[in-house]
This record gives C-alpha cells, sequence and structure tokens, in this order.
C-alpha cells in the first residue's frame, strides 16, 4: 500500500513577515498555567474545508482513530537561567543553550556587548562562568571556572526559563508545571508547549481506545524561538537543535504509515524532527541528528498527518510552520477566530489541533 502523504494546502505564494502579524490583546497572553492541564480549550482546525469547532484538550482522544500514532517530545527543560555579577558588579545574565562537550557550553548573554572573551561573570559565591568566545547569532561559548561545574550550578543557582513574555519570576509551582509529564531527557531551555496539556490519565485513555504512543527528542534551543528580523522569510537562518530518534519510535512511525493509519504530531518540535529524518524512500531513519529545518508556506510534509501545538508569537517561525500545515488562509482566520473568542495564548495557554 502506497503510503498516505500529508501535503500543506498553503498558498504557493511567497509571504513576507508582515503576512504572519495578528492582534493580541495582552490579556490574552496566560501567565499562570490552569490548575488542571486537560482543562485547556481545543480550537479544531479542519485543513480541508477551513472549518473550525471548539473543545477542551480532555476531548482530544475522541478525535484520534484505533491504529493511529501519537509522536511525542520527551526533552526536559533544564533551569538554564544562570543571573550574576560581571566584574565592576554590573547584572548579567546567560541562558545556556546546550553542553559542547568539551567543557564549554553554547549560551545567550546578556548585556552582550559587554561580555567579551575572557570576562568573568560571577554567579555565586562557587561558580563563576568566562566567556572563551564570542559567535554568531547573540551566541557565546563559555565555561564554568568556580568551585562548581556546570551541573552543580545550575543545581543551585539555574531558574526555570520561563518566555519573556511571562512577566513574573519563576516559582516552584513553574519547576513542575514547566514540564511535560512525559518529560525525560535533559536538554531544553524551552519546554515543547504543545505537551503540557497532557496527563498521565489522558494518554492512559488514548492507550485504552487502541491508538499508539511514541517518543522522539528534540533539545529546544534558540532556533525554535529565535526572532525573525528579515522581512523576507527566506533569509532568516535557524540555529541547529540536537535531536534523537530512537529505532522503536522510527519502526512505528513507519508501520503506521505502512498500514495506511496517521501520524499526529505533539507540537512543532516533533513536525520539524520527524521531517528532518526523511530518508530516500520515505521512511523516517533512527539516529542522532541536528535540525535547522525553517518550514514555512509552501512546505510538502512527508511525514506527519495532524498536528497538536499551542497558540504562537505572530512573525515567528513556530506560527510560519503552523500556516505551512494548516493552510495560511485556514490559520490565521482560526488565530482571529481565537483572540475573538477568548482563548489564552503562548506556552501556558490553549491549544489546537488541525485534522
Amino acid at each position: 500500500m502506497d503510503k498516505p502523504r500529508a501535503t500543506g494546502p498553503g498558498s504557493a505564494e511567497p509571504h513576507r513577515l508582515s503576512d504572519f502579524d495578528y492582534n493580541l490583546p495582552p490579556e490574552q497572553i496566560a501567565q499562570h498555567p490552569l490548575p488542571d492541564r486537560s482543562a485547556s480549550r481545543l480550537l479544531v482546525l479542519d485543513r480541508a474545508s477551513g472549518a473550525t469547532r471548539h473543545l477542551h484538550f480532555r476531548d482530544l482522544p475522541s478525535l484520534i482513530p484505533p491504529g493511529d500514532l501519537l509522536v511525542i517530545n520527551t526533552s526536559r527543560v533544564i533551569p538554564a537561567r544562570l543571573r550574576g555579577q560581571r566584574e565592576g558588579g554590573q547584572d548579567a545574565e546567560f541562558l545556556l543553550v546546550r553542553d559542547l562537550g568539551d567543557g564549554t557550553w553554547l549560551a545567550m548573554a546578556h548585556p552582550g556587548g559587554k561580555l567579551k572573551p575572557g570576562r568573568r561573570v560571577t554567579i555565586g559565591a562557587d561558580s563563576a562562568i568566562e566567556i572563551a568566545e564570542v559567535l554568531g547569532g547573540g551566541l557565546r561559548r563559555v565555561r564554568f571556572v568556580g568551585a562548581l561545574d556546570a551541573s552543580r550550578t545550575l543545581a543551585k543557582y539555574g531558574e526555570v526559563p520561563l518566555p519573556p513574555y511571562i512577566r513574573r519570576a519563576p516559582t516552584r509551582a513553574d519547576q513542575e508545571r514547566y514540564q511535560t509529564v512525559y518529560a525525560a531527557h535533559d536538554g531544553s531551555v524551552a519546554a515543547p508547549t504543545a505537551g503540557l496539556h497532557f496527563t498521565t490519565e489522558l494518554l492512559a485513555r488514548i492507550h485504552e481506545q487502541r491508538s499508539f504512543v511514541t517518543m522522539i527528542d528534540l533539545h529546544v534551543g534558540p532556533g525554535t524561538f529565535k526572532p525573525v528580523e528579515t522581512d523576507n522569510p527566506d533569509e532568516h537562518t535557524m540555529h541547529p537543535e540536537v535531536y534523537e530518534i530512537v529505532a522503536g519510535a522510527a519502526n512505528w512511525v513507519n508501520k503506521v504509515r505502512d498500514v495506511g493509519s496517521k501520524v499526529w504530531a505533539v507540537g512543532t518540535t516533533v513536525v520539524r524532527t520527524l521531517e528532518s529524518a526523511v530518508d530516500a524512500r520515505g521512511d523516517v531513519r533512527a539516529g542522532v541528528g541536528e535540525t535547522s529545518l525553517f518550514i514555512r508556506p509552501p512546505y510538502e510534509f512527508k511525514i506527519v498527518n495532524h498536528l497538536i501545538t499551542n497558540f504562537h508569537l505572530p512573525r515567528s517561525t513556530l506560527l510560519m510552520l503552523v500556516c505551512a500545515f494548516g493552510g495560511y488562509e485556514s490559520v490565521m482566520a482560526a488565530y482571529r477566530e481565537a483572540v475573538k473568542e477568548g482563548y489564552r495564548f503562548y506556552s501556558y495557554g490553549d491549544a489546537m489541533v488541525i485534522i
């Protein structure tokens, strides 16, 4: 049997950055998560017709037929934000991106202009960070030079890296709520937020109805949330992010597609991982890799048939991916409808599913 092809219905015409803008009242940016993860609202968008309906996330299993496969991202958010003082006593801040494996880390730093190679920032009485190299795109290579190594510094001083549109300091509750219930492998600096709505009970219901779940990892880094600064999105460059697809997960995806069932991606990180790992035969290959895949209209999706996702910032690469998947006009109309209907937006907000 031929494998189903999920092709994007978006326009083949090129888009400008301003085409991905929309108006959002600030009060609709969720500042706190709901007490019940699965109580989030769920906007359902039909790709073929553009029709929408309104459910709650706990209703998701009713949309997934038996035999279909949900793919989730089990990357875990690390306490990646570190605050300290420069040698003159002024404040400085780091967002660690990933361990480079040679005793240094990739990091974003503020204030960027002041943190040149050789300068140090004291994180605490027993930890400091030294700038080893200034890289492009706002990134630096840094090393830990105090008594504590990186892991112990993060454990002692690290903060949950809440995004800047959450206008409050992180709390102890965020340590649990800014993780998915299935997070397992450290490495992300932002949550794969589509997964925040799942509970263990909801996953059990999906299993009970004979739908399947498999896991991949994409460690979320700056590539996911770096702002697009050029009016022509084609000129934007994504930072690479590390992913891993184990053999069992690749086999599940390929087996499901072989029998004509559908693949549901939980989040844009899963989409980018699966679409980055397609071989010449159209199968997903297992392995560890890096992806800088930037999906935007027009794009032909090779693996993913349905997408579960949160509502994303205007002008972001995430919104562009969703528009490529659901169709530019349909997605932008659905966003306007979500605003009108009072949906909560961004990381701690509501969700949508494109079927």
